[in-house]
């Protein structure tokens, strides 16, 4: 009774001491509504020696037509786990004029600081804005803005993306099938094929926000271009993303550079080791989509094993995901379960007889109508 007593009464004080401490010249704080400053690391090993950095390379802000301040960008991408982003504010079409003064390079000027103070890469960027067909395309590592594109309506299409390729930019064509309904919009244009012969393409977003551009997929593998993905927000991301939901995360490129530098950044976007991770799926080069599940996925030596009535031997095995992405898995070939889920850094147990049964990643793209295909080790 007397320990009780004395338990009730620690409680008691503590829970006093905690209140007193909120409490400061007859205020008294409410903390609990606060948000934790924390940041929600994104786990993904290293791919053949590859560090694996989460980027978005396509966002706005009030400067064009977003709805945000630059440092919000990079707060949420910090809050949010990503080491690297670009804010690509429209050249052209700025319907806040009347209420920001247009300037291209504040964007980057005013969200740099709080970027370096936080360990986020921004690099800066800018939006090519052109009537639809031909489309927009997004410039990486610009220079100052006031010299590097025009903002003359009567310059062609042609000469505004050159310009940025004499500026040896990263250009990417962005959501080339946004507007299908017009004509020529979701095509492979002679106006693309010459950018794309004129070494003034290098990549297609292949992923834009929530829409999924199956065929610019195609292209990026017949083409060897790079594969993008971004969420193109233009609201904060809290409104355009239910990270509420299991699994589900902002759209976002993955790279694979060496380290975590612009210089890594941008030689891994030219070397084409990216993969574009939305939700639950994974879309790129086949090569690059089987470099990561081959990272994050490893099944374990048998630590069990029984006799059927067939008289056959089932193995037991420990199957495990080492990242935070997700693996839905269906069999097309030999002895094993018919579907397996491998959840964010998780692990199950699988019974099958040794082999090599086939499976397709089914929360994979490899080109449009194709996922990835594995062979699963089981001695």
């Amino acid at each position: 009774m007397k320990k009780t007593i004395f338990t009730l009464f620690l409680a008691a004080f503590f829970a006093f001491v905690s209140q007193a401490q909120q409490i400061h010249n007859g205020v008294m704080n409410l903390n609990e509504f606060s948000r934790p400053n924390k940041r929600s690391d994104l786990v993904i090993p290293d791919v053949n020696g590859f560090k694996v950095l989460k980027c978005d390379f396509h966002m706005h802000t009030v400067f064009s037509d977003g709805d945000v301040w630059p440092t919000v960008r990079v707060q949420e991408a910090w809050q949010e786990g990503l080491d690297a982003i670009a804010i690509t504010d429209h050249m052209e079409y700025t319907p806040k004029k009347d209420d920001i003064t247009p300037n291209n390079n504040r964007p980057y000027e005013i969200a740099k600081p709080i970027a370096q103070r936080q360990g986020v890469i921004l690099v800066k960027g800018t939006e090519v804005t052109r009537q639809t067909p031909p489309g927009h395309f997004n410039a990486l590592f610009i220079g100052d803005t006031d010299d590097y594109l025009t903002v003359n309506t009567n310059e062609t299409d042609r000469e505004a993306v050159m310009k940025a390729e004499s500026q040896n930019a990263f250009i990417f064509w962005n959501h080339p099938g946004w507007k299908p309904g017009i004509a020529g919009s979701y095509e492979w244009l002679p106006f693309i094929e010459d950018l794309y012969k004129n070494k003034a393409l290098d990549g297609i977003e292949v992923v834009n926000g929530t829409g999924f551009h199956m065929k610019a997929l195609d292209w990026c593998i017949d083409k060897n271009l790079t594969v993008m993905g971004t969420t193109d927000v233009h609201n904060l991301i809290s409104l355009s993303y239910d990270n509420s939901r299991d699994y589900v995360h902002r759209t976002m490129t993955l790279v694979m550079a060496r380290d975590n530098t612009p210089e890594s950044i941008r030689e891994a976007l030219d070397a084409r080791r990216t993969v574009a991770w939305s939700s639950k799926y994974l879309m790129g080069k086949e090569e690059n989509v089987r470099s990561l599940f081959n990272a994050c996925v490893e099944v374990l030596p048998s630590h069990h094993s029984e006799t059927n009535r067939e008289g056959k031997t089932i193995n037991y095995y420990r199957i495990r995901n080492n990242s935070d992405l997700y693996f839905e898995m269906e069999r097309t070939a030999g002895n094993g379960p018919g579907r397996i889920v491998l959840y964010p850094q998780s692990s199950q147990v699988i019974a099958a007889e040794s082999g090599q049964p086939v499976y397709s990643v089914v929360t994979t793209y490899v080109r449009s109508d194709k996922h990835l295909s594995v062979n699963l080790q089981l001695p």
